[in-house]
Formats: C-alpha cells, structure tokens, sequence
C-alpha cells in the first residue's frame, strides 16, 4: 500500500487526462465548502463518470475491480466485517487468504477506513474497487434481513394468531428489524413498490425497478403473519381485519431522508397480499426542464400551462409519469399572486404554498364533490387528481370556461384519442372546444445503463423503419449488463411525449359532430404534432433509450 499512498486521486485523475488541472482545483475548493469525498464530487459535478473513476484506480495503481453482480459471498466471510463498518465504509469482505482480507470497497484510497477495518478484523485488507450501486445491493443482500431472518426464525409460533404484540411494535425485535431493512434496501435501490406475496408454501418479496418486477428474496411461510401484522400497524391499519382490502400510509426516515409509502393490503386465498408505493419525498418535484421534454415538446408544454383559463390534460397508463408532470407543472405556476388548489387521491407530495385536498368517497368527498366546493374558495388554477366520470368532466370543462386554469388526467392511449374519451363522457363538443388547451399523452422508457452503454451499426431492417419516420442514426446504442444495471442495460427512466397543442382549425374540427379521429389526427399532424413513438425514436438515436424499448411501450398501445 505504500506506492499507493504516494498518489492522490485528483493527481491521479489529471495526469489520465480525465479531467483538466483547472477542473481539479474548482472540483477541491467546492470539496472545502461541502467537505464531500472528491471522487463523489466530481462525479455529481459530471466531469468523470463512476466508471472512469474505476479505471483510473484499476489501471494506474493496479486496484482490482470486482464485479459485484457475478461474485459468490460465502456468507461466513461476512461476519468477519461488522454490518456497521460495512455500511459506514461501503465495503464487504470478498475472501480470505492466510492473514490478507480482500475487501470490495467505494473508495479504496480511504486510508482511515483500511486502518479501521484491518484493527477490527485483524486480517491485513487488501483493498478491491466495485461500484456504489453494487455494493449497496451487496450489503443489504448479504447482512440487515439474513440476520434478522436466522434470530426469528428461532422462535416462531406457527400461525399469525399467537403473534405477540411486543414482536411487531418493539423497535429492537428481529421482525420489526427485518421490515425496516426491507424498506431501507428498496430506498437505496431506488425501486418504486414492494410487493409481499404469499403463496402456498412461501412468500415472495418483490421489487419493481424502473417499471420491471424482479423477486429479491423468498421467505417461509410462517414468517407471513409477522410481516403482515407488522406492516399494518406501521400504515394504521385493521390487524384484525383480514377479508377486507384495506389501504393506509407510512411516512418514516430511511438513511436521513423522508419517505411516504403507501400500502395497500389485498385478501387472497394464500393470506393477504400487501403492496408499498415508495415516494422519495427528499428527491422533491422536478423541474419542468427536467421532464425530458425535446426541444419543441417543451416550449409547448410552457406555453400551454402559462395561459389564464383552460383546461389542460395529461393522458397515459397508470405508471407512466403523468403525476409527475403535473407537480412540475403546478410548482412552475406557483407564484405569490395566484391561488392553487388541488383534489388528490391521494395527495402524493406536499408543496408548499398550495392548497391540498385529499379525496374521500366513504364520506362523500369525492372529486366532483372537491371539485365544486374548491371553486367557492376563488382559485386561479385547480388541478383535478383524475377525470373518472362524467360529473367531473363536466364540472372541470365549466371551470375552465369561468376563468379558471384546469389541469388533470386521463387514461387515454395519446393525445387525439382524449378529445374523443370527453365527448364519450357525455360532454358537449362546443364546450370541448372552447375550453381545451392542450394535452400531453406520455410514456415512461428505460434509460440505457451509462456504465455498460454499447453502440452497434442499425441493422438494415432498423435502418428501414427509422427511415419511415424521416430519421437516420449511424449508431444505436444498448447496454451490455453490468453490476449497476443489475444486468439488465438499463438504469433509470425517461418519458416520452406527444404534446398536443390546440389551434383554431383544430378547435373547429372539436366543434363539430362529425370529426373523427382520423381528421383529427390529420389536423394535429399538419399543426406539427410530434408523435409518441417518433419522439421515443428521436431518444433512441441520441441514446437516451433503445429502440427496442421504445417499440415495446408505444407498438401495442
């Protein structure tokens, strides 16, 4: 390790020529302010990526990289490193060998945390390099929930009724601990919802990441009755209460940030089935040019949302983003001088300044009923959670024709299609067409993984078809599958847009009885309308996505 010593990272990095000496010093006098790690900092800065940074390490000083993902932990060589340093140093024992300890580790420059590590274990550490994402899913794999598993295991009653009570509200119980570490690894993962399935000898633990389920463990069955139980109290709900559908809320502070979950309990014939929507509240509410919006699709979009009265509408599947957009939206308009007041089910996040109401048909709160009393309270704009019937469709189209600006959703397949969804619901094509903006149809594709990003030549049929929406790429881009992408090519996600703006012929063609949606259509096209799958496209040439992605989210629909 001596020879190591002697080099910085930051030296290390400029002599590479992975960034310039002028980005060193900017990157260190920044690290002097936040007294964040420089390796971190320049990679949230952009000026290396996470790769790059394991290169340079691998290469210049001849640091191995482990891959995470294809390596076998014997579950022995765990113990020898406590969970706590283990977290607190982003590092997990790989194998010993006589008195050496090869260690995965974040940064393993961190001279402090080798000394550490070697004074707890005894072993000298041999330092390897793996990347933030895998070690994170390495640690909650390998340590948290087995622990938690073997302790209750022990001493388990064999149905849920001999549950005590102690077991699942006394924070330091084994089955308390395991659902916290659920949900801590699901925070860190970054996964959407958890899904706890039982079956007819197990239980399933399911996560859904950037929109695909993956099963992250299997557990016995008589452990169901104590997860159950123990997610119930967490969300307010009816323990007792087993042949109901019951849905409740958890907010609760996971690695120093918020996070509100809501969980929904379902009756099966193996037990209740319970899932958790996972919201991020620290991640907050994105920009508008954060949306992924091109460039044309977001000057739109802008002006829609900054006219006085209308109705805009935001369309697509359930998952799809259109929350989201519209929080963006919403915080852009927020202003001092205009009053905001929305009707949610459920209210997902809190903003400031704006007047929520959360939505409650048992007592007959539901949104045609918010929706009209939230405009006594003399409102500029009013955002509608969902369209869902006529009623609301109806009352919101009003709105929008008193001088209020409306925006909601609806699950329409694209942008025409909406026009023809409200004259369905019963609502009157003049209204329609006096009182509609503009609308968003928009879907979520996955992000091609920056780590494993390959390029290839379009095969000639690619070619072809992206020549018959007047493109052309030299290059398309997938991943290969590596340890942060959990193999899979993809991390993240963006969504793609067909921004539907309303001009006057289109506006005339809404009026009439007799417009289809095949002279709509025609209409939006010759206004400039760019469709969702030749955005998707456009994406998919930059490399944003693949083009197999985008054929899987907007062929069928």
């Amino acid at each position: 390790m001596s020879a190591v010593k002697k080099k910085r990272l930051g030296d290390l990095l400029v002599e590479s020529g992975v960034i310039s000496e002028e980005q060193l010093q900017q990157a260190l006098r920044e690290q002097g302010k936040t007294k964040q790690k420089l390796g971190d900092l320049l990679i949230s800065q952009g000026y290396i990526t996470e790769q790059q940074l394991i290169e340079v390490l691998e290469f210049q000083l001849g640091i191995p990289h482990v891959s995470l993902f294809k390596y076998q932990i014997d579950p022995s060589i765990t113990q020898i490193i406590p969970e706590s340093l283990a977290r607190r140093y982003q590092a997990i024992p790989l194998q010993k060998e006589g008195g050496k300890l090869l260690v995965a580790m974040a940064d393993p420059l961190d001279y402090f945390a080798i000394e550490e590590l070697r004074m707890s274990t005894g072993f000298r550490i041999e330092p390897a390099i793996s990347s933030k994402d895998e070690l994170q899913r390495a640690i909650a794999r390998h340590y948290g929930l087995q622990d938690s598993m073997t302790q209750i295991m022990g001493d388990l009653p064999t149905t849920a009724d001999e549950i005590r009570e102690t077991e699942i509200t006394d924070e330091d119980s084994p089955v308390v601990r395991l659902v916290n570490q659920m949900i801590q690894q699901a925070v860190q993962l970054q996964v959407s919802d958890i899904h706890v399935d039982p079956g007819e000898t197990n239980v399933s633990i399911r996560y859904r990441l950037d929109g695909v389920m993956r099963t992250e463990r299997v557990i016995p069955k008589q452990m169901q009755g104590f997860i159950t139980a123990r997610l119930k109290i967490m969300a307010k709900l009816n323990i007792a209460e087993r042949r109901l559908p019951q849905d409740g809320r958890i907010k609760m502070q996971v690695d120093f940030k918020t996070v509100d979950i809501r969980v929904s309990s379902l009756p099966t014939i193996h037990g209740e089935k319970i899932v958790l929507r996972i919201l991020d509240l620290s991640v907050g509410v994105k920009a508008i040019d954060q949306l992924g919006f091109s460039g044309y699709n977001h000057k739109l979009f802008r002006e829609m949302i900054e006219v006085p009265f209308g109705i805009i509408l935001i369309t697509g599947p359930t998952g799809s983003g259109k929350t989201t957009t519209l929080y963006s939206a919403l915080q852009h308009l927020n202003k001092e001088d205009v009053n905001i007041i929305t009707v949610e089910d459920p209210v997902e996040y809190q903003l400031e300044g704006i007047n929520q109401v959360h939505v409650n048909p048992q007592i007959g709160l539901t949104f045609a009923a918010g929706l009209r009393s939230i405009l006594r309270q003399d409102p500029n704009i009013v955002m509608v959670g969902e369209i869902r019937d006529s009623e609301t469709a109806e009352i919101a189209i009003r709105a929008s024709l008193t001088g209020h600006l409306v925006l909601s959703t609806l699950h329409t397949n694209d942008s025409v299609s909406t026009i023809t969804r409200f004259r369905d619901m019963g609502v009157a094509p003049y209204l329609i067409a006096s009182s509609l903006v503009g609308v968003v149809a928009q879907r979520l594709v996955r992000r091609v993984c920056p780590d494993c990003k390959t390029a290839h030549e379009p095969t000639e049929q690619e070619s072809i078809f992206l020549q018959s929406h007047g493109l052309h790429a030299d290059k398309l881009y997938q991943g290969a599958g590596c340890g942060n992408c959990n193999k899979t090519g993809y991390r993240g996600r963006v969504a793609i847009h067909e921004v539907l703006g309303i001009n006057a012929e289109i506006r005339r063609l809404i009026g009439l009885e007799t417009t289809s949606v095949e002279d709509l259509r025609a209409a939006a096209a010759a206004n400039g309308l760019i469709q969702l799958m030749d955005d998707g496209l456009e994406k998919a040439v930059k490399g944003i996505t693949s083009l197999q992605e985008v054929l899987r989210e907007t062929v069928s629909h």
